[in-house]
């Protein structure tokens, strides 16, 4: 067992207790370390941001460094919340000299990643199902409006070390073989009793969806100012080619998932250690060849979960003893969609429509793909409240392969495509063109051919949208004189 500290930093609403139990079950497994760091950080006062927690975490930890209270290189657990201040603290500090961070491993557990449908349900909700009454319904706005779906913050921060901006050169990473090596890990279990019953969805552990909480992502623009039948399509370039280790598992919930001793229904033992063995398993990755093996060994892990949905013996043997048995949908798999749409000047655009559809499919008679893709597989659409130019999708991935692509008929591709209208802002502008209502152009999203898929599955992908504004003819003419 490894000779290393470990800082563990918990989430949003929570406090450095909540992990004694992990801690003590480091400790009990033989993990030799000198010191064991339980974080503590404000979350629920509404003037502090995680950019306020990072920078006195950066300040704090270089301190302990300093007077040898802490050794480098240590590694760090979060949960939830923590990752985003994770992110920030190791993007702020160590941007373009990750060689010079002192961590190494970063365990994420349940991490909301890319948000939480929680974050937005309303003030007095979130403080009834959170922390009950007694709260006052005192819930951190600015923590809450980072962790919104679909949030501005995620865009910038996953533009800091996951992804390139567009136009920047700068591709340097953090998570790398010199730097960062993150792990994910999380359930999608819902909550299996009390009052947060009313916060479950599926493909979500209760507050975090398995697509949130997955670190690897993808970007591109979709660019309609050039040619409104033809955009202009530009992937984002990623800093981390590879794939970060995931590993969802099917018996845990938000809060089961941050104590291995502990559990929310009653599965085998084998099923019950999973937990443990993957942490352990992390923290005593010696190498990065070390670390791209597990991350295929996590995928194997993923991929049985996702199998439940269509085996009720395999459910009956895992949750047998636990009663009633999850419904199969608990174990589908979902991506996100973020989208961010302006106009050809950079403006926010924050009044328009998507609309999904096989090719050419919303021009024909036969509209059942269409209609089945909105009611059942586009299943919450999220407006993000602080600017409605973001959106956040949440899409049914095994619907999409398993029910919509069965729905279209031989004589089309079997795709998913995208096309956008947009409100004019005005009587002398329109998007698009001043005849047309939107974009008469199309985007492939996703294939039932593997190898055209952009959409990936427990993936959160960023979408920016550039749609062309066209002044009608009064805005401006010339006139012949005399």
């Amino acid at each position: 067992m490894a000779d290393r500290d470990v800082v563990i930093v918990h989430g949003w609403s929570d406090t450095s207790d909540s992990f004694k139990p992990l801690a003590n079950f480091l400790e009990k497994s033989g993990f030799k370390t000198t010191l064991l760091w339980l974080g503590d950080y404000i979350s629920m006062d509404d003037d502090v941001k995680v950019e306020d927690v990072a920078k006195r975490m950066q300040s704090l930890i270089k301190e302990k460094l300093a007077k040898k209270e802490l050794r480098k290189p240590f590694d760090m657990i979060v949960h939830s919340t923590g990752g985003l201040v994770a992110r920030e603290w190791i993007t702020a500090n160590y941007q373009g000299n990750i060689s010079d961070c002192p961590l190494r491993r970063l365990i994420m557990l349940a991490p909301a990643n890319y948000g939480a449908k929680l974050a937005s349900m309303g003030q007095s909700f979130i403080g009834r199902i959170v922390k009950g009454w007694k709260n006052w319904f005192h819930t951190g706005k600015e923590m809450l409006a980072s962790l919104e779906l679909a949030s501005p913050y995620q865009w910038q921060l996953s533009q800091k070390d996951l992804l390139v901006p567009e136009g920047h050169t700068d591709e340097r990473m953090v998570y790398c073989d010199g730097g960062v090596w993150p792990f994910v890990i999380t359930g999608t279990h819902p909550y299996p009793s009390a009052i947060r019953q009313i916060v479950n969805e599926n493909g979500a552990d209760g507050t975090v969806r398995v697509a949130a909480a997955n670190l690897n992502t993808k970007g591109i623009t979709i660019d309609f100012s050039s040619n409104e039948k033809n955009p202009d399509i530009r992937p984002w370039k990623q800093r981390y080619s590879g794939i970060i280790p995931l590993a969802v598992l099917p018996d845990r919930s938000h809060s089961s998932i941050i104590n291995p001793l502990d559990y929310d229904v009653k599965v085998p033992n084998d099923a019950r250690e999973k937990l443990g063995k993957l942490i352990l398993e992390a923290l005593n990755c010696n190498s990065f060849v070390e670390y791209l093996k597990i991350s295929e060994s996590w995928q194997a892990i993923s991929e049985g979960t996702a199998k439940l949905a269509n085996d009720e013996a395999d459910r009956e043997s895992l949750f047998g003893k636990a009663g009633k048995l999850p419904d199969a949908e608990v174990f589908h798999q979902y991506m996100q969609i973020n989208v961010y749409v302006v106009d050809d000047y950079g403006a926010d655009v924050t009044d328009y429509v998507l609309e999904f559809s096989g090719p050419n499919m919303y021009r024909s008679e036969n509209e059942e793909p269409t209609v089945y893709f909105h009611r059942e597989v586009l299943e919450h659409v999220h407006t993000n409240t602080r600017n409605s130019a973001y959106r956040c999708l949440f899409v049914d991935r095994t619907d999409l392969i398993n029910e919509f692509y069965k729905r279209i008929g031989d004589q089309f591709n079997k795709v998913l495509t995208m096309s956008i209208s947009a409100t004019p802002p005005g009587d002398n502008i329109h998007y698009f063109s001043s005849v047309e209502e939107g974009a008469d152009g199309e985007y492939t999203l996703h294939s039932k051919d593997a190898g055209q898929r952009w959409l990936q599955r427990n993936t959160t992908h960023f979408v920016k949208i550039i749609i062309p504004r066209i002044p009608n003819d009064e805005v401006f003419a010339l006139k012949k004189f005399g």
